[in-house]
């Protein structure tokens, strides 16, 4: 099962502990994943999470290191879902992680209402995909674009997966803030922090992170935000900080 594709290599993630077989034919992980995984909550020693779209694991691999619950990734392409699950045989982490070939449309029936702690995902971004993006490269159109689910469908289905005062956790472009703000409360997730992602110092973010609770308090957070590159073009020290812990 850990057989290596003719087009797959295995790269080691930022902090050197963890391994994860990726292939430049299918969508790779980004930095927005790491941000993800290391904003939201987590339960430390027990609990039940869900990483939705989860693309070849990269997520779920990285909350490993940070808990000791049960993390299950749900992903749609066959490539992709077969490598996560090599990826977590890779690691010997296949006793905490379990990965699930679904379309998350369906996967409450297969995973039941209010059973997990924590949702996270990093979905697809853009609304619409051209005849020439989808003919180039259908796995990278899938992830990009909202092909298969669109963020309404991630917002309800994770509101339907969260328990009672559980967290849904996001990645997301800033532009798109208050339809997941507006989205959260038509499902009944308060969102309770938010953070944005700058390139630089003096340009505008260009990733938004936001966590929610089910049932939750109304009251937000703003963090500070983070800031990835100097002037200079080296990575800053909270950057650094994130990426390499």
């Amino acid at each position: 099962m850990n057989k290596i594709e003719h087009d797959e290599r295995i790269d080691y993630l930022p902090n050197e502990k963890l391994k994860i077989i990726q292939s430049s034919d299918v969508f790779s992980f980004s930095m927005d994943a790491f941000f993800l995984a290391k904003f939201c909550y987590v339960p430390i020693q027990k609990g039940k999470i869900v990483d939705l779209c989860t693309g070849n694991g990269v997520i779920p691999l990285l909350l490993s290191e940070r808990s000791k619950a049960e993390i299950t990734g749900v992903e749609i392409q066959d490539r992709l879902y077969d490598m996560a699950v090599r990826s977590a045989q890779l690691n010997e982490r296949q006793e905490q992680l379990q990965f699930i070939k679904d379309d998350i449309k369906k996967v409450v029936v297969n995973l039941g209402k209010g059973k997990f702690d924590v949702v996270t995902c990093n979905p697809p971004y853009f609304k619409t995909v051209t005849e020439k993006e989808w003919n180039e490269n259908k796995h990278f159109a899938i992830a990009r674009h909202e092909i298969y689910c669109n963020l309404d469908d991630v917002v309800r289905i994770s509101s339907e997966l969260v328990k009672q005062k559980g967290k849904v956790a996001l990645v997301h472009r800033p532009e798109r803030l208050i339809d997941i703000i507006l989205m959260m409360k038509k499902y009944s997730i308060e969102p309770k922090r938010i953070q944005f992602i700058h390139p630089k110092k003096q340009k505008e973010a260009n990733i938004l992170l936001i966590e929610g609770i089910k049932a939750g308090n109304p009251g937000v957070k703003i963090l500070e935000p983070l800031i990835v590159y100097n002037e200079d073009n080296t990575y800053t020290e909270e950057f650094k900080e994130v990426y390499y812990s």
